[in-house]
């Protein structure tokens, strides 16, 4: 399973490594910015789509037509939207999602961007997300984007995750690592 999972990913990135110096010769990185994140959105929202880029069932003329009218009512570039028929084509549809992360990871790059994780027990207001964006780009030098997530079960505090870097402020890995040094002790 591991090695399917590191084909694809590496077919993904040859995808993406193509359409993103294609873009980037061409000067339309935000709008490819944009077209991913629209894109990743998609196939989040879209049980239909996630089914029609995974499932053999479909034809690659099916796939193609589908892909087609999606990137047509998308408004994707002539780029992605040809790659994306070019996957079809070849059924390489199923790295649908990992193109797009590893576009997005290629864009962030180039901008000089990261991504924090952060889940928090209650969501975070407007200020405190600032704050922690201002506090985390301060920390890595770079500009930071965040990825934020509720979890009721951490009760208070929240957990970061920039890079390989991971905080964990949450009440949950405060209590269990009491717990720990409770039984150490007795």
């Amino acid at each position: 399973m591991a090695n399917s999972v590191s084909m694809s990913h590496s077919i993904a990135g040859r995808y993406a490594q193509a359409v993103f110096d294609i873009v980037k010769e061409q000067g339309g990185l935000e709008a490819l910015a944009r077209e991913t994140g629209d894109l990743g959105a998609a196939l989040a929202d879209s049980a239909e789509l996630r089914d029609l880029i995974s499932s053999p069932l479909y034809s690659r003329d099916q796939q193609s037509r589908a892909i087609g009218a999606l990137g047509e009512k998308m408004g994707l570039s002539a780029t992605l939207a040809n790659t994306m028929q070019l996957m079809a084509r070849n059924r390489r549809l199923f790295v649908l999602p990992q193109l797009v992360r590893q576009l997005q990871a290629l864009i962030a790059e180039e901008r000089g961007e990261v991504t924090a994780e952060v889940t928090s027990a209650i969501a975070l207001t407007d200020d405190q997300q600032a704050r922690l964006r201002d506090t985390l780009a301060q920390k890595s030098g770079k500009t930071v984007k965040l990825n934020t997530r509720v979890d009721e079960g951490l009760i208070g505090g929240m957990i970061v995750k920039l890079g390989s870097q991971m905080i964990d402020s949450s009440i949950r890995s405060k209590l269990a690592s009491l717990q720990n040094t409770m039984k150490e002790v007795g």
